[in-house]
C-alpha cells in the first residue's frame, strides 16, 4: 500500500511545465542539487512560500493550489527558486491589526479582507508593526499585489524587519487562502 502525501509541488527548469523536473512533499532547505533554475510550477496541493536562496531566504513567493507557466505568474523577479517550506492553510476567519509605528504604537486598523490599495483604507504607506490574530497574510510592496511579497503567519510583528522587509513600504495585502 503506497501512502499518498497531502502536500505536492512540482518545479520545472523550462516554462510551460517542461524540461526536467522535481516533486516535492516537504520543506526543504536547498534546492540546488534537485534544479539548477525553475521557469514553471504546479502546485498539486498545500500552501507553500519560495525562497530565492537556499535555508529560507532572500525574495519570497507565495503560492497555493494551481499552475504558474512561467516565473511571471507568480510574480518572481528571475528564474531563481534555492528553498520551500509549507505552511498551515487557515480555512476560517482572518485578522490583523496594522500600526503606523514600531512596537505597536501611533495609529491603529484592523482588517480581515483582502485590500488591492492599502493607502485607501489606511491612509499611510507604511506599515512598521503589525500583529495577525488570525490566518496568514500576504504583505505586497506594491497596490494590486505587486512587487515583493511577506508572509506573515500568527503572531506579533514588532518591527518591519521582523517580517524580513527591507523598508515598511506596503502597498496591499491579501489573505492566503486555498482556491
Amino acid at each position: 500500500m503506497t501512502l499518498i502525501s497531502c502536500l505536492q509541488i512540482t518545479f520545472y527548469e523550462d516554462r510551460n511545465f517542461q524540461g526536467r523536473s522535481y516533486e516535492c512533499d516537504k520543506d526543504c532547505p536547498d534546492m540546488h542539487p534537485h534544479f539548477s533554475r525553475c521557469n514553471s510550477i504546479k502546485v498539486q496541493s498545500g500552501c507553500w512560500v519560495l525562497y530565492e536562496r537556499p535555508n529560507y531566504s532572500g525574495f519570497q513567493y507565495v503560492l497555493t493550489r494551481g499552475e504558474y507557466p512561467e516565473y511571471q505568474h507568480w510574480m518572481g523577479y528571475n528564474d531563481t527558486i534555492r528553498s520551500c517550506r509549507t505552511f498551515s492553510y487557515h480555512a476560517g476567519i482572518f485578522r490583523i491589526r496594522l500600526y503606523e509605528r514600531p512596537d505597536f504604537q501611533g495609529q491603529v486598523m484592523e482588517c480581515s479582507e483582502d485590500w488591492p490599495s492599502l493607502y485607501d483604507h489606511f491612509r499611510h504607506r507604511e506599515v512598521q508593526s503589525c500583529n495577525v490574530l488570525d490566518g496568514a497574510w500576504v504583505f505586497f510592496e506594491h497596490p494590486n499585489y505587486k512587487g515583493r511579497q511577506y508572509l506573515l503567519e500568527r503572531g506579533e510583528y514588532r518591527r518591519f524587519a521582523d517580517w524580513n522587509a527591507m523598508h515598511p513600504t506596503v502597498g496591499s495585502i491579501r489573505r492566503v487562502q486555498e482556491f
